[in-house]
């Protein structure tokens, strides 16, 4: 750390150089500016840079090490572990990036890197294309896509990283680069996969496709009926093509207007089917689901930016995640799964997940380090709740559920869904051979370590 009388005229040139704004403790706004998506994540940074363009990051990363202060970059600020801030530190927030471009001769969007799924979806959905995000509106789209990034339309369009173009980054020396498949290839493979291990993304240019309609049909089962939807899911989605996607959660049902009143606050296993087509074809493909004993009902052509809110939850609640893949999803897992919903905190925001894979997914490039795409089935532990006394019998849950898809796990696991669960988790995520391969990478553009605040892969 630098005398502080450097560190203050260092930080009173910051305040005068930056285009954006500049808190640190005590500041009005600072508060403000350090609150992130999980209530459990309570950090104070030393410096916060709320950078307007990519000369603000230069920037904030310039003064960082001139100070030899750490970094964590915030987008979505949607890390389960907080990893968009660190204590005494300095954060380089994106958010005021978010504009996006869309260019529809060649199929493709550039994104800034503050922006969200929302301001994605919203900017593409005019031009009849999209492309795959993330299920929460306001998830950040840099840390989203460089994380791998899956959501509705992965079986027809690929993982997120699969539609990745390029990337430009801001390195740990404060030098901007491209990389792209021609330049700088080495970086652009670790970029599909490796998270924010290698730079600040201040912006990245994604694959569109065409999406003229998009139905779901979702509906909502009493818990006893809850095996029986569960494998018919099953069923619809090893039969249909990859256009037919979705998942089964277990949920508090929300007081919306399709619920029945008296069923809202209890539990309930919804099954989602999404299908990037139209309303009749849907019916078809869901029949088997629409013919049993069902609570409500939604089946509708929808714009798909709007689906992309349907799972919002309210910021300031507690969060804890975690997930297996598993080989198949046999009846008895499928029961043990149904069985351990009971346990699920109850009225809460927290959802007990299956997603599908196959399509696209596994269909895409074995070279990047995504080694779970080969996982036909994700059991994903969703836990939110709001009373901190709720901390323990949370988090057991989000444990028991993984512990029930152990005997079935393939060992690999997506990061984005995960906090900090140790260094051999980060190299399931990633591969041990792609591991190894990323620490060299990470040696040449970040050799000190600088961004540590992700699921980090020290310097080789």
């Amino acid at each position: 750390m630098a005398a502080l009388s450097k560190a203050g005229a260092a930080l009173a040139a910051l305040r005068s150089d930056l285009a954006g704004d500049v808190h640190a403790p005590g500041d009005p706004g600072y508060d403000e500016a350090r609150t992130v998506f999980n209530a459990t994540i309570d950090r104070r940074p030393a410096v916060i840079a709320q950078c307007e363009g990519e000369a603000d990051v230069v920037r904030a990363v310039r003064f960082a090490r001139e100070l030899d202060l750490k970094i964590a970059v915030r987008g979505g600020g949607h890390s389960v572990a907080g990893m968009a801030l660190c204590d005494n530190g300095l954060v380089v927030d994106l958010r005021r990036m978010r504009e996006v471009t869309v260019h529809p001769g060649s199929a493709s969007v550039r994104v800034g890197g503050g922006a969200v799924m929302s301001d994605l979806d919203r900017a593409t959905q005019p031009h009849g294309l999209a492309t795959t995000g993330g299920r929460v509106s306001t998830t950040g789209v840099g840390g989203f896509v460089l994380g791998g990034g899956n959501g509705w339309l992965d079986r027809p369009f690929g993982l997120a990283v699969d539609n990745l173009l390029g990337v430009e980054l801001v390195t740990a020396q404060g030098d901007t680069v491209l990389a792209t498949g021609d330049e700088n290839p080495e970086l652009f493979w670790a970029l599909h996969g490796g998270g924010g291990n290698f730079g600040v993304a201040t912006a990245l240019t994604l694959r569109l496709h065409e999406l003229p309609e998009f139905s779901i049909a979702l509906l909502m089962f009493v818990p006893e009926t809850g095996p029986h939807a569960v494998r018919t899911f099953r069923d619809v989605i090893t039969t249909g093509p990859p256009e037919v996607g979705g998942a089964v959660l277990y949920v508090t049902a929300p007081p919306e207007p399709f619920v029945p009143g008296h069923l809202v606050g209890s539990l309930l296993c919804t099954a989602l089917v999404t299908y990037t087509g139209g309303e009749e074809d849907l019916r078809n493909l869901a029949r088997p689901l629409l013919a049993l004993p069902h609570e409500c009902e939604v089946v509708s052509t929808m714009p798909y930016a709007d689906v992309q809110c349907m799972l919002d939850g309210p910021p300031g609640l507690r969060n804890h995640w975690s997930v297996e893949y598993v080989s198949a999803l046999p009846d008895e897992l499928v029961d043990v799964f149904c069985s351990r919903a009971r346990s699920m905190p109850v009225p809460s925001a927290s959802q007990q997940v299956l997603f599908p894979q196959g399509g696209a997914i596994a269909a895409g490039p074995a070279e990047y380090p995504v080694p779970y795409r080969d996982a036909p089935w994700t059991v994903h532990p969703f836990g939110v709740w709001e009373d901190p006394a709720d901390d323990e019998r949370a988090l057991r849950w989000v444990r028991e559920v993984c512990a029930d898809a152990r005997p079935w796990r393939t060992g690999a696991v997506y990061l984005n869904f995960i906090g900090d669960e140790g260094r051999d988790r980060v190299v399931a995520g990633l591969g041990t051979g792609n591991f190894n391969r990323l620490a060299r990478i990470k040696r040449r553009y970040d050799p000190d370590n600088v961004f540590r605040y992700n699921h980090n892969i020290p310097p080789a």
